[in-house]
């Protein structure tokens, strides 16, 4: 399940849209937390040189008797303020007593400050329905989620709404006696207007756990990097969608 001036991230977060992702770090919930990258795709490839520079990450998640909710907000920047914000809502449903199933929804959608076609597609507002299979270790070192939706976008102003369907994969693994994070998800949903029609946006991260050294159990920072992996992702400043990126971050966390 995630803008900017030409993209963000879709999900979003799409981008980490998963409950179990973000059980973590100690063993316990920990999953509110907010996240700061330095974006390089303005400095590897010349037809996004106008790429934000920054980015900002805030997540939310709480499980209750009846299953989950998640939300994260991205906030992309320039040098001379915020180019944009865009948000995901995910509820999930329980619908086995080991909670391995459920019902999920969700509502993507967001704000730009700049009016150009590139971000009225990439803010298109979107509603999701489908059913989620989630599964954890005992200790929640390991979690693993997919997602099967139909998607809905609704009209904007430079584009028609239509339907569709997204797959996600959302996984998290922590080792070394929690000291490392791996985590990330996977979405692809399909879009009429890009070659193939398909759009597919990946971004693993890797962290280092500061509250796992000695002596530093209540210092909850994180850092490391995210690499986002797309096709028919990202527009480029002439408007087109049509090509693959790869774009590393270096990246810090706190985890509330």
């Amino acid at each position: 399940m995630f803008m900017k001036r030409y993209f963000l991230k879709a999900n979003s977060l799409s981008k980490f849209l998963v409950a179990a992702t973000l059980i973590a770090l100690t063993g316990t919930i920990k999953a509110q937390n907010i996240q700061f990258h330095y974006d390089f795709g303005r400095h590897m490839y010349n037809d996004i040189s106008e790429r934000y520079s920054t980015l900002i990450t805030i997540e939310f998640f709480k499980p209750d008797r009846w299953g989950n909710t998640y939300c994260f907000t991205d906030i992309t920047n320039y040098g001379d303020g915020c180019a944009g914000a865009y948000w995901e809502l995910a509820r999930e449903f329980d619908v086995t007593k080991n909670k391995q199933w459920a019902v999920h929804v969700e509502y993507d959608g967001g704000a730009s400050s700049i009016k150009n076609t590139a971000d009225a597609t990439r803010y298109q507002h979107a509603a999701l329905a489908g059913m989620a299979w989630n599964w954890a270790s005992k200790d929640f070192a390991k979690t693993f989620s997919v997602k099967a939706m139909y998607k809905q976008y609704f009209n904007g102003m430079y584009r028609k709404g239509f339907a569709g369907a997204q797959l996600t994969f959302v996984w998290g693994i922590n080792f070394a006696n929690q000291l490392l994070t791996f985590s990330g998800f996977w979405d692809t949903w399909y879009d009429p207007d890009v070659n193939g029609k398909l759009i597919i946006l990946t971004q693993p991260q890797f962290w280092v756990n500061f509250n796992a050294l000695r002596g530093m159990k209540n210092i909850n920072l994180s850092v490391g990097t995210e690499v986002e992996f797309s096709n028919n992702f990202i527009f480029n400043k002439y408007g087109n969608n049509n090509q693959c990126f790869c774009i590393p971050t270096i990246a810090a966390k706190w985890t509330f």
